[in-house]
C-alpha cells in the first residue's frame, strides 16, 4: 500500500456470521468505520434463517442458544428476547425412539430398568465383559464409556454417518464424555440459560450490524488486491488455508446437505429433533422447525439432514480435527500470528467446533484485544 493512500475504512470485516458481526458492532461503537462483506446473499452465517409459512426455518442446520456465561446470555439479550425453549431430541432406531441425551428415560427405554442403581449395574456388567484398556479408537471409547447396547443402538449408526468412517478408525478424543445421566432428565444442555430468539437469530444479526455498510454477494478472494486496500485492518473469518491460498494444503471438513419440505400437515414428527440412529436411513435427523418456536401454524417445515465428505465449492460445517489436520492448522496459525494488519476469527479462521456462546466470546476477546488493553 502506498504510503500516501488513505483507505476508506478503519476496517473490513471479511464475513457477517457472529464473530464478523459483533467485531464490526463494537468497533462502530467505538467510533470506527467499518465495512462487513460476506460472499452469500444474506448476513448472519450458518444463523440465517428464512421465513416459511410463518415458520423460522433454520436453513444451515438447527442452532440452539445454550451457555453458562451471564455476560454473554446478557449480550445477546440486548438483541434479540428469547423463549423457554428447552432442547430434548429424541433418536429413532429403526422405529423404536429412545429420549436423548442418555438418562433414566432412555435406559427404562432399553432395558425396562425401574432405578438408577439397576441402571449402572446393566452398564457396569456389559462394560465388564468387553476388557478394555486404553481405549484405542472412538468404538472402544464409547463401548468403556455406556457399554455395547446402547453404542449399537444410538451411537454406532449416527457417528459413522456423521464422519463418514466406521467408529473403529475414528479418534477416541471426539467422545472422550458421554452426556449419561441417572436422573429422568432430557434437557440435552446443562447450561443455565437457553432457548430460541423470538423472531428468529436474523433479529440477532440485524441489531448487531444497525447503521453498518454491508454488501453480500461479495467475495473477497474475487478481487483480494482491491479489497486490500480499502482498510487499515481486515478481520477475516473464512477458511484460514483459502488466506494462505492453500499453499501448505487443505484442511478437511465435513459438510452437511439438507431437504427441506414445506407439509400440508400442523405436526409432522412431535419434536424439534429427531435422530436416525441406525445406518440404513441416510440421513442423520429431522428437523421439524416449527417446535422450536412453539408453532401453531396449519402447515409445519422439515429438514432431512445428510452428512458428507467435503469438497471445494461445498459449505464447510465440520473440522476434523484429528492429528493430521491439526498439525496443518497449527502451522497455518503460526502463519497467521504473522499476519500483523489481520484479525483471524471465528469457527472456519480458528478451525474449531464453536457454539453460538463461544463464537460470541471469541469475538469479544478480540474486541477487548484490540481495543481495550
Amino acid at each position: 500500500m502506498s504510503p500516501h493512500h488513505q483507505p476508506p475504512y478503519d476496517y473490513l470485516i471479511v464475513g457477517a456470521g457472529l464473530f464478523g458481526s459483533v467485531f464490526a458492532h463494537e468497533a462502530l461503537q467505538r467510533g470506527f468505520k467499518c465495512l462487513v462483506i460476506d460472499k452469500r446473499k444474506h448476513t448472519g452465517g450458518n444463523i440465517y434463517s428464512t421465513l416459511t409459512e410463518g415458520i423460522n426455518l433454520h436453513t444451515y442446520g438447527p442452532h440452539i442458544f445454550h451457555t453458562n456465561n451471564k455476560g454473554i446470555w446478557d449480550y445477546v439479550n440486548r438483541f434479540a428476547s428469547f423463549n423457554h425453549y428447552v432442547h430434548s431430541p429424541v433418536a429413532n432406531y429403526k422405529g423404536r425412539l429412545y429420549n436423548l441425551p442418555f438418562n433414566m428415560n432412555t435406559f427404562y427405554q432399553m432395558w425396562g430398568t425401574l432405578t438408577p442403581q439397576q441402571a449402572v449395574q446393566h452398564i457396569d456388567r456389559q462394560i465388564a465383559t468387553l476388557n478394555i484398556g486404553e481405549p484405542a479408537n472412538l468404538e472402544e471409547q464409547a463401548l468403556k464409556l455406556i457399554g455395547t447396547d446402547i453404542y449399537e443402538t444410538l451411537i454406532k449408526g449416527y457417528t459413522e454417518k456423521q464422519w463418514g468412517k466406521a467408529c473403529r478408525e475414528l479418534p477416541a478424543f471426539i467422545i472422550k464424555r458421554l452426556p449419561v445421566r441417572y436422573t429422568f432428565d432430557n434437557n440435552y444442555f446443562d447450561d443455565r440459560y437457553q432457548g430460541i430468539p423470538i423472531g428468529g437469530y436474523n433479529t440477532i444479526i440485524a441489531g448487531l450490524l444497525t447503521g453498518m455498510e454491508v454488501r453480500t454477494n461479495t467475495d473477497f478472494f474475487s478481487d483480494r488486491s482491491f479489497w486490500l486496500r480499502q482498510s487499515r485492518r481486515i478481520v477475516f473469518t473464512g477458511k484460514i488455508d483459502a488466506w494462505f491460498g492453500y499453499s501448505l494444503g487443505e484442511l478437511e471438513y465435513r459438510t452437511l446437505r439438507f431437504e427441506h419440505e414445506l407439509l400440508h400437515t400442523e405436526n409432522y414428527q412431535g419434536i424439534a429433533q429427531m435422530n436416525y440412529t441406525d445406518a440404513e436411513v441416510p440421513f442423520t435427523r429431522i428437523i421439524e422447525h416449527k417446535h422450536f418456536e412453539f408453532g401453531r401454524q396449519p402447515v409445519t417445515v422439515i429438514t432431512r439432514e445428510y452428512s458428507a465428505a467435503w469438497s471445494k465449492g461445498s459449505e464447510p460445517y465440520y473440522p476434523v480435527n484429528d492429528d493430521k489436520n491439526s498439525k496443518l492448522f497449527r502451522q497455518y496459525r503460526a502463519m497467521a500470528d504473522a499476519e500483523h494488519n489481520v484479525i483471524f476469527g471465528g469457527r472456519l479462521a480458528e478451525y474449531r467446533y464453536y457454539d453460538m456462546h463461544q463464537v460470541i466470546a471469541s469475538a469479544l476477546t478480540a474486541v477487548k484485544k484490540e481495543f481495550d488493553l
